[in-house]
């Protein structure tokens, strides 16, 4: 936008008046700096609430005359409109009502330079300024300025979203590139995500998000006012982002079927997604699961001036009944079943936002979940949040919004059936598995920050029977009295848990991982069996392994192992397992993980015994190595050379290296081998330039014909700097 704009034509008004407005300096520059805005839009001036901007406006011959004529500016949201007198002071500004002021130096013979404040507690919207000059003989002419996007002001103590810190600020608002964590608690994946919020058109289509949500369409000006809450305006947005209830963003899709669309694992920039519904007329974008469904919620939220910040959950658990209850099925030979809608994903991504919440009052300010991924409905709409994180630490599950249903998400217990012939064999209560690691980035680095303990306090109600709580959405609270692991360091071994049977059990049943494995090496699984009874038995071991995806059945058993065994009373039995790569490469892909389960049988009892164990096998690496290092200059081209190794354990046929990177290179560029034997390299070396300052990503991506799915995925983040 040229922000030395030639103003409109006079609306109205008297036509001997010698003060016509001729042109209006937005003082773009110097507004987006002091407003903490540059970048965000080229076609509005963008502000924040509370805090003063200026105008400067250029008359064709002279100003008002200060004896017969004075200035009004008025400010339009929909049909409501504030009068605004504008006074020559030097007097601070009232962040609580809007005020308009010109220094005693702002005045020229043909210019004045105005102040102009918000209330802090404004909508965030776009607003309509106008000039009226009115005359003391009630008669005015009105010009129009122009118009202006107001954004919540987290640089300010008023207003709610305020934030203290300024490290915190410059990574939870200003900061456009992040990571994202998904895999498994023992084998973490680190993704980068551009965030995107100073893309062009980005904001744009933020504002024309709230403009066509459900709500606006039912009451604009009841939409306007209550915009002015974060807590509102977070639970518009999270409904929002996906497209389940309105015109939203993003169609979520978890099928494996993308071919009318883009597969999930294949975004890595909310720029991207928001660019294709703004220009599509709010068509949704296709397709999306949790990490983009959060990353694009964490873009718009932003946007609007509210801290947010990408966190992940692993082992979440997805608790639709409201009992705080996930049940797994297995059959008699230890292969898990397919079970009900409630399930423990092994990974979930949402978001937090930072906020005061009157509405609950101050105990429960500070970070807040909201949830976009479309999976239950709350007040009749696919959104989730926003919910206190200390509602969910003291497990206050009454506090609005879904806090029963987040809280479940992190402290369900997982109960697990051995059924046979439709009966019930054994049952066990795993207390410890959901939410064993709660994460985000860590400020001003990529490293991971550990948010359990603000999440689960260390103890809390002990399992019971079926299960610890009533089933009544709101039920009572009661003492908490177990302990749980905080640490989130990478934890290999799994045992059955707490027992049904009051009496220790007399066979304890473990089975650990010797490594996380990458493709290529043997899966080498270590079963532990403990007698702890006076006489011998005699066992039969039954270990399977599943492929699945993380929020998933597990698929078929594609290797088992059977056989029995004897030990001694009193005795330590490990039997270790191993599956070759040859065993498992065919059916692998890059985001698979892996079940392997353990029962063990008593013969003569008929006693069963289960340990269960998901992870995911690290891929082979995707190597990125840019001319000049991590930087590049603007306009200037680099090359970068992009090779994978093959180490699985024989060839594979049909491989494809596929480079892209938006904003670096244009289109798809591929290496293709007929066929990639064991250690063999392929190799592709593409040129790029950057045509913009920023972060960036180049994305490279193996696959093979041998596979439906791609086989490794990398994202390399370049660093653009001016020339």
């Amino acid at each position: 936008m040229d922000f030395m704009q030639q103003s409109t034509q006079k609306i109205n008004g008297f036509n001997n008046s010698h003060c016509q407005l001729k042109i209006v300096n937005y003082e773009a520059e110097e507004n987006s700096i002091s407003h903490e805005t540059h970048g965000l839009s080229k076609k509005h001036l963008v502000v924040r609430r509370g805090k003063p901007f200026k105008l400067t406006l250029w008359f064709h011959r002279r100003l008002w005359n200060p004896h017969t004529e004075y200035p009004v500016l008025e400010v339009f949201l929909g049909n409501h409109s504030d009068r605004i007198i504008v006074q020559i002071s030097d007097e601070q500004h009232d962040p609580q009502g809007w005020s308009a002021k010109i220094y005693p130096g702002d005045i020229h013979s043909k210019s004045v330079t105005i102040h102009i404040c918000s209330p802090v507690n404004s909508p965030v919207a776009q607003y309509y300024l106008f000039l009226h000059i009115e005359t003391i003989r009630r008669s005015r002419s009105t010009f129009e300025v122009g118009t202006f996007v107001l954004l919540c002001n987290p640089w300010l103590e008023e207003d709610p979203v305020y934030m203290p810190l300024k490290a915190q600020r410059e990574e939870y608002i200003k900061s456009d590139c992040g990571i994202l964590f998904t895999g498994t608690p023992q084998n973490i994946n680190e993704r980068p995500w551009m965030f995107g919020q100073y893309e062009p058109g980005v904001l744009e289509a933020c504002m024309k998000l709230l403009q066509v949500s459900q709500w606006h369409f039912k009451n604009k000006e009841k939409d306007y006012i209550r915009r002015a809450d974060p807590v509102y305006l977070s639970r518009v947005i999270c409904a929002m982002v996906n497209c389940d209830d309105d015109l939203g963003i993003l169609m979520g899709n978890w099928s494996g079927d993308y071919k009318d669309g883009v597969s999930p694992t294949e975004w890595s920039s909310s720029a991207d997604i928001l660019h294709q519904w703004a220009l599509s007329n709010c068509k949704p974008v296709r397709y999306g699961q949790c990490w983009v469904f959060a990353s694009v919620l964490c873009t718009v939220m932003r946007v609007l001036g509210v801290p947010s910040r990408v966190v992940t959950v692993f082992n979440a658990a997805h608790d639709a009944n409201s009992n705080l209850i996930i049940e797994e099925y297995f059959s008699s030979s230890g292969e898990k079943l397919p079970g009900p809608k409630e399930s423990t994903w092994n990974f979930h991504v949402w978001v937090e936002c930072w906020m005061r919440r009157p509405d609950l009052g101050s105990a429960f300010d500070g970070w807040q979940v909201v949830d976009a991924t479309p999976q239950e409905k709350s007040g009749g709409i696919y959104c989730c949040g926003p919910c206190p994180v200390v509602a969910i630490h003291q497990r206050l599950l009454r506090a609005s919004f879904d806090t029963r249903f987040i809280y479940a998400a992190v402290d369900a217990d997982v109960v697990r059936l051995i059924i046979h012939n439709g009966r019930v064999m054994k049952k066990t209560v795993d207390t410890e598995t959901v939410g064993r690691l709660i994460c985000t980035k860590s400020i001003g680095s990529d490293l991971l920050e550990n948010l359990t303990q603000d999440y689960k306090s260390k103890t809390k109600p002990q399992a019971a029977g079926y299960g610890r709580y009533s089933s009544q959405r709101g039920g009572q609270d009661r003492p908490m009295s177990r302990d749980v692991c905080m640490s989130g360091t990478p934890c290999l071994s799994s045992s059955v848990g707490h027992q049904e049977e009051e009496m220790p059990p007399c066979l304890e049943v473990s089975l650990s991982l010797k490594r996380v494995p990458t493709v290529g090496e043997s899966i080498v699984m270590c079963v532990t069996v403990r007698n702890n009874s006076s006489s011998s038995r005699v066992l039969m071991e039954h270990v399977n392994a599943q492929l699945k995806e993380y929020n998933r059945n597990a698929q078929e058993s594609f290797w088992k192992s059977h056989k029995e065994e004897c030990i001694k009373a009193g005795e330590v039995l490990k039997l270790e397992h191993s599956i070759l790569p040859s065993e498992y490469e065919s059916v692998l892909a890059d985001d698979d993980i892996m079940n392997v389960a353990v029962l063990i049988k008593d013969v003569l009892t008929k006693e069963r015994f289960l340990a269960t164990q998901e992870f995911n096998i690290t891929s082979p690496k995707i190597t990125v190595e840019i001319e000049g290092g991590g930087s590049i200059q603007m306009k200037k081209e680099y090359k970068a050379h992009v090779s994978f190794t093959n180490t699985c354990s024989n060839s594979v046929n049909g491989a494809v290296l596929t480079v892209e990177g938006s904003g670096l290179l244009q289109g798809k560029q591929e290496a293709r081998m007929a066929i990639l034997k064991q250690d063999e390299k392929i190799e592709k070396t593409v040129t790029i330039m950057a045509a913009g300052p920023g972060t960036k990503l180049l994305k490279a991506t193996f696959s093979h014909s041998n596979s439906p799915k791609a086989i490794s995925r990398t994202f390399h983040k370049v660093t653009i700097v001016s020339a």
